[in-house]
């Protein structure tokens, strides 16, 4: 609400002005693609030859370029920006790493891009490889990279750009968190976002340059206080919250959204949309009119055939894998982020059920999956190994330890402390119930924990399965860092859950009320 109000409001400021002089711009972008190369499925994960045919896949990098040829038609100024997380998701990550990411965005002829926090998942070296083959700028403000030789002097802060005459600045950001997300490693330091773009709006001011880009890896939330917290920046594109804006039934806002002058827009993820914002600024670098939409990238967008050859030729070594039926669904599993960062979900249940059965030989009595590590749904029917890759594509390997139940209250809290911004740190849990007040303050939500049907007891040892990311403190979860009997060498989560399924038959999907959110 706070969004639409003020872009009704900031509507009729712009309207107001008159420009001395007009210069229009059109900004393609997109962000969280996560390595989505081929058609996929309306439930985020593939999509079959047949149903592609029919026109009832989305996205895919072939129906993109065609969309951006499109796109690119319709209008004589046109930058083409990218607002993070294009590494990871799918096999096509686990076995290229960056290079496919690097040869596709340059057939796309992308103008730059901003780091998301998925490029740091193998470090900087595979981040490094990715820059090193692309033809444009990658870009990230909000980071001390000086000390971490493989980045040092790769990564700009911002880049100029020109486009009919007129330079354009362009701004990087990435999570401030990101040491919790990913593995930056050590010599990486995260720094502020709004003091960081700031101190770049200055120094391209300074320059000569009135019209300003930020590409924000931050969330719709984010973005909002960036823009309420700086001068100068016309434009945020954004990512990492795979937020929809737009006249879609489930967008969170308009497209853009205005906040003061400036002009937000995301255009969710995997490559169903392609983001198309029209602004004509003043002579002074003031925007007086920001419209468009996020182009749907569905069946009725046609593929390039060479782009679709080549990516079916980059699929060859993958085939054998994910083609591969590993077991049976009576109905949907939802994975959903909407869902499951949110609420208990089927997804959830099923992963965190898997792995407490793997080790509950071992004394172990409680599993926690955030829910950030849960990517697409599977529909219905026959289940691939490429399905459940899609789902759970991290390789992370099962982690036992043991912690108090006083611990286990403070990762809890975590869990609940940023849902309103979809955090992916909410965590699925098995063999514990529990309730969540949202109407309480971050810290305070987490009450009526159960464990094996029995209130927990702070002084206790509980024995815990989660994966190794969350057990090294990934997604805020740092009161597991010392956690005593630790073991992060299980077998890889996706393999658990697939062997789960398949000992179950035709599994059938459920939740049962082990979360309560109030």
């Amino acid at each position: 609400m706070f969004a639409r109000i003020l872009t009704s409001t900031c509507a009729l400021a712009l309207s107001a002005g008159a420009a001395t002089a007009e210069y229009s711009l059109t900004i393609l972008h997109t962000n969280d693609f996560h390595d989505r190369f081929e058609p996929i499925s309306k439930y985020d994960s593939g999509c079959s030859a047949e149903d592609n045919d029919a026109g009832e896949c989305f996205g895919g990098v072939a129906r993109m370029v065609t969309a951006v040829t499109e796109a690119r038609a319709r209008s004589n100024n046109v930058i083409l920006v990218d607002g993070g997380d294009q590494f990871q998701g799918t096999l096509f990550y686990t076995y290229y790493k960056g290079a496919m990411t690097a040869e596709f965005m340059n057939q796309l002829g992308y103008d730059a891009m901003t780091v998301g926090n998925h490029e740091f998942d193998d470090g900087p070296e595979v981040l490094r490889g990715l820059i090193d083959a692309v033809d444009f700028p990658v870009l990230m403000s909000n980071a001390d990279i000086s000390g971490e030789e493989l980045l040092s002097g790769a990564i700009e802060k911002s880049t100029i750009i020109e486009r009919g005459g007129e330079r354009i600045g362009l701004i990087g950001l990435t999570p401030q968190n990101t040491n919790e997300l990913a593995s930056p490693g050590p010599n990486v330091i995260f720094t502020a976002p709004a003091e960081a773009v700031q101190a770049e709006v200055d120094r391209l001011e300074a320059e000569g340059v009135n019209k300003i880009i930020v590409l924000s890896h931050s969330g719709y939330n984010v973005d909002i206080a960036i823009a309420q917290a700086t001068t100068g920046v016309d434009v945020i594109v954004g990512g990492h919250s795979h937020t929809l804006l737009g006249d879609f039934e489930d967008a969170a806002g308009p497209y853009p959204t205005m906040v003061g002058d400036t002009a937000i827009v995301q255009a969710r993820s995997y490559g169903k949309y392609l983001g198309e914002l029209n602004v004509t600024f003043d002579d002074d670098g003031v925007i007086t009119e920001a419209s468009g939409a996020p182009v749907t990238i569905d069946g009725t967008v046609a593929e390039d055939a060479a782009a679709k050859d080549r990516v079916a030729e980059l699929a060859i070594p993958l085939e054998e894998i994910r083609n591969r039926v590993v077991a049976e669904t009576a109905d949907v599993l939802t994975g959903d982020r909407a869902i499951c960062r949110v609420m208990e979900c089927s997804m959830g249940n099923l992963i965190a059920d898997a792995m407490l059965d793997r080790v509950a030989d071992q004394g172990i009595v409680i599993a926690l999956q955030n829910s950030g590590g849960i990517r697409a749904d599977i529909d219905a029917g026959e289940v691939t190994m490429g399905e459940v890759l899609t789902v759970l594509p991290f390789q992370n390997t099962l982690s036992t330890f043991q912690i108090s139940g006083a611990t286990l209250m403070e990762a809890l809290e975590n869990s609940a402390s940023q849902i309103e911004d979809g955090s992916g740190r909410f965590l699925q849990v098995a063999g514990m119930t529990l309730t969540v007040d949202l109407s309480m303050d971050p810290g305070s939500r987490i009450s009526d924990v159960m464990v094996g049907g029995a209130p927990i007891d702070p002084a206790a040892t509980y024995g815990v399965v989660s994966n190794n990311f969350v057990r090294n403190g990934g997604d805020g979860f740092a009161m597991f860092t010392d956690a005593a009997n630790a073991y992060d060498f299980g077998p890889d989560l996706a393999d658990v859950v697939a062997e789960y399924m398949a000992a179950e038959g035709a599994y059938a999907p459920y939740t049962d009320g082990r979360i309560t959110m109030k």
